[in-house]
């Protein structure tokens, strides 16, 4: 850890280029000659990142920050807020630290937190930084965190588990057994150790995919910031045998909307249905979850093909997603296209439909942007139709 990082001309130069080019400070002369030029610029530009992502690290007198991708990869402070919400009791082991955002939110809940992180100078960095945030019930452990758990021999009310992928698993299908720590192999070790599990893992790993691997998987949070999914949460239970729930969360600015249901008991009970006045189509998370007719059955409305994923009503509902006023819907052929569309501007979103939007946007001249939303897609009796929308929610 380099502690000439935190001289206060240095900070105060730092503090000053927060948003300004890396480039152009690149070809600029260090100031500071006795410190790496590089690493002053990376301070710059990982700060700058955390500004939106970690307000408190960066409200922080003091803080030192690792590279920019480790600041990209991190848990943002709202996601790490919600693994907090899933956790209680007197201890928690997170077996790769990293940065500790997460764990910074766990020592808000448990009493006493381990931080564990292979990288000893980024575990130097994190211990400096929990100090200047004052967070006092947080141990950081350089080294395996296996190593540490042998070394530490206790039972823990939880452990914490955020792998990574491998380099030389790139290009494969994303399961658990290409990460560091291999979990599948070292879950009966992991559960000598404690009763709960909470595991975070990127968006691209596949639900039955996870599944297939894991065991007492009580809860899967599928987490959406602004409706991107930004990681799932397997929270693995050694006495659960039950069947799997599902719970999705899109946290706004506003409010989060959450939606769930029992994994097993998502069936093909949707009724389907011509579209009527209202088009709702689900927040990301819930398309993630796959549970549609779960959506159907909870809010009470028809899908308008098995396979297109967009619902409809008579009435106005509150759902957790975007509500649209159908305006028109026509068939999808040449003439009614040129009557419509041609020349004009609208929103489009493709489901269920062979062509994509840009493809669309091309064939029929059609403008980005406006009040005007459109959705391509198939009804029930296999037709290719457009529906023509004002959006409500």
């Amino acid at each position: 850890m380099d502690l000439m990082l935190l001289n206060p001309e240095i900070q105060a130069f730092i503090n000053a280029n927060i948003g300004t080019s890396i480039s152009k400070l690149a070809l600029q002369k260090n100031p500071f000659p006795d410190v790496d030029w590089i690493r002053i610029l990376n301070q710059i530009e990982a700060k700058s990142k955390a500004k939106d992502k970690l307000p408190n690290w960066f409200a922080t007198k003091n803080i030192i920050y690792p590279s920019k991708i480790s600041i990209e990869q991190t848990s943002s402070q709202k996601t790490a807020e919600y693994k907090a919400s899933l956790v209680s009791g007197e201890s928690l082991i997170d077996l790769t630290g990293g940065f500790g955002v997460d764990d910074y939110y766990f020592a808000k809940k448990i009493k006493n937190v381990v931080h564990c992180e292979i990288n000893l100078e980024l575990s130097a960095v994190v211990k400096h930084n929990f100090e200047q945030l004052n967070v006092l019930n947080i141990t950081c452990y350089s080294g395996d965190s296996l190593d540490t758990l042998h070394i530490l021999n206790k039972k823990w009310d939880w452990i914490y588990i955020d792998p990574s992928r491998r380099n030389d698993a790139k290009g494969k299908v994303f399961l658990l057994k290409d990460c560091l720590p291999n979990v599948p192999e070292n879950l009966d070790f992991y559960f000598k150790n404690t009763e709960a599990i909470l595991i975070k893992t990127a968006p691209l790993l596949d639900i039955s995919a996870g599944l297939s691997e894991l065991q007492h998987v009580k809860t899967i949070h599928i987490v959406a910031i602004d409706n991107e999914v930004k990681e799932l949460l397997w929270e693995i239970h050694k006495s659960f045998s039950g069947n799997t729930s599902i719970k999705t969360i899109n946290i706004t600015k506003d409010k989060s909307d959450t939606f769930e249901f029992i994994l097993n008991e998502e069936s093909n009970s949707s009724t389907l249905s011509l579209p009527k006045k209202y088009l709702y189509e689900p927040n990301s998370a819930i398309m993630k979850s796959g549970g549609f007719d779960a959506v159907s059955s909870l809010y009470n409305l028809d899908k308008l093909h098995k396979h297109s994923h967009l619902y409809t009503s008579t009435e106005i509902k509150s759902f957790p997603g975007r509500v649209f006023e159908i305006q028109k819907f026509l068939p999808y052929n040449k003439l009614e296209m040129k009557s419509f569309l041609e020349h004009t501007q609208a929103n489009i979103t493709t489901r269920n439909f062979p062509d994509s939007v840009e493809s669309i946007r091309k064939k029929w001249k059609i403008k980005d942007g406006g009040n005007v939303y459109c959705f391509f897609t198939t009804d029930e009796n296999n037709n290719k139709i457009v529906l023509i929308c004002t959006k409500i929610s």
